[in-house]
C-alpha cells in the first residue's frame, strides 16, 4: 500500500498548498491513502466545515485534529456528522468528547487503514495517558487481523516523547508520525520491528514565519515584552510537508519512508516510485 501523512496546514496559505500540490501528489505517488493535519487550517486556530471541504476535495481521505480541535466551536458540531475528522483519542473517557479519535477506513481498492490520534503530555494540555491510549486504540483494530495498515499520529511537542510512542508501537503499526512543531525533522526511518517512523512531518505554510504566523509581532514582542497584534498566518508562499509510506501488503508493515516536500521556501523532496 503507498500512504502519505502531511503536516499541520496553517491558514490559508497551507490550503492554497495542499489544493496546489496534493492532487498531482496523489497521482504521481499513486497513493492509496492521505492524511492531512488540518487543525490549523482556518485563520491559523482550528477547523471550519468549509476548510476542511476544501482539503478534502484536494484529495485527503481522513484530517486529523490536535490540541486546536475546538478553536473553533463550529468543529463540535461537524466533527459528529464527519466521521473523516479525527480528534485526540487520548481524551479522558469519562468526559462526553464529541466525535471520534481513530476510525478504520476502506479504500476504493477494498484495503483497511485504521487511522489513531494521539495527544502528547510532555509541554502540552494534561489529557489521559499516551501509552494506554494508543494501546486502547491499537486493540481495538489490530495490524494484519482487522486492518491493512494501522497510522498513529502522535501529536506532541517533545521529541522523546514521539519516539518512545514509535518504539512502542513498533511491529504493531505500520507508521508513528509526529506532528504538531511545524519543523519537519530529518530522522525519517524504519524501526525494527518495521514500522515506519518520523519525529515531525513539519507544516503545510509558509516557511518565512514563526511557525506558520506573521513573523514581525512575534519578533517584536520578543525583543520588546510589549503586547502586538493578535497572531496571524503568514501569507506567502507554503511549503507542504510531510512523509510517503510504503507498505507490505502481507505483513502491513513499512517498506520504505520517504519525506515530501512541495513548494515554498524549502528544499524540495518527491519520492521516485515505480509504476
Amino acid at each position: 500500500m503507498r500512504l502519505a501523512f502531511f503536516g499541520d496546514v496553517v491558514g490559508r496559505a497551507g490550503r492554497a498548498a495542499v489544493s496546489e500540490h496534493l492532487p498531482k501528489l496523489r497521482a504521481d505517488l499513486q497513493l492509496d491513502f492521505v492524511i492531512v493535519n488540518g487543525e490549523n487550517a482556518a485563520g491559523g486556530f482550528g477547523i471550519t466545515s468549509s476548510t476542511a471541504q476544501d482539503i478534502f476535495d484536494a484529495g485527503a481521505d481522513c484530517i486529523t485534529l490536535g490540541n486546536h480541535s475546538w478553536d473553533q466551536s463550529e468543529a463540535l458540531v461537524y466533527i459528529e456528522r464527519e466521521t473523516r475528522l479525527l480528534r485526540p483519542f487520548n481524551y479522558p473517557q469519562t468526559l462526553n468528547i464529541p466525535g471520534r479519535g481513530a476510525q478504520l477506513f476502506t479504500t476504493p481498492k477494498g484495503q483497511r487503514v485504521f487511522v489513531i490520534q494521539i495527544h502528547g503530555s510532555a509541554f502540552m494540555e494534561s489529557l489521559d495517558d499516551p501509552i494506554q491510549g494508543v494501546q486502547r486504540a491499537l486493540e481495538e483494530a489490530p495490524l494484519r487481523q482487522v486492518a491493512d495498515a494501522v497510522i498513529v499520529e502522535m501529536h506532541a511537542e517533545a521529541t522523546a516523547e514521539k519516539y518512545i510512542m514509535g518504539h512502542y508501537c513498533d511491529g504493531r503499526a505500520t507508521a508513528v508520525v509526529g506532528a504538531h512543531t511545524h519543523v519537519p525533522t530529518a530522522d525519517a526511518q524504519i524501526l525494527p520491528g518495521g514500522t515506519a517512523y518520523l519525529t515531525d512531518a513539519g507544516m503545510c505554510g509558509d516557511y518565512d514565519s514563526v511557525i506558520g504566523m506573521k513573523k514581525g509581532p512575534l519578533v517584536q514582542r520578543a525583543a520588546t515584552r510589549l503586547p502586538v497584534e493578535r497572531k496571524a498566518p503568514a501569507e506567502g508562499p507554503a511549503t507542504m510537508c510531510g512523509v510517503y509510506i510504503e507498505s507490505d501488503d502481507v505483513t502491513g508493515l513499512a517498506t520504505r519512508v520517504e519525506m515530501i516536500r512541495v513548494g515554498g521556501r524549502l528544499k524540495q523532496a518527491i519520492p521516485v516510485v515505480d509504476r
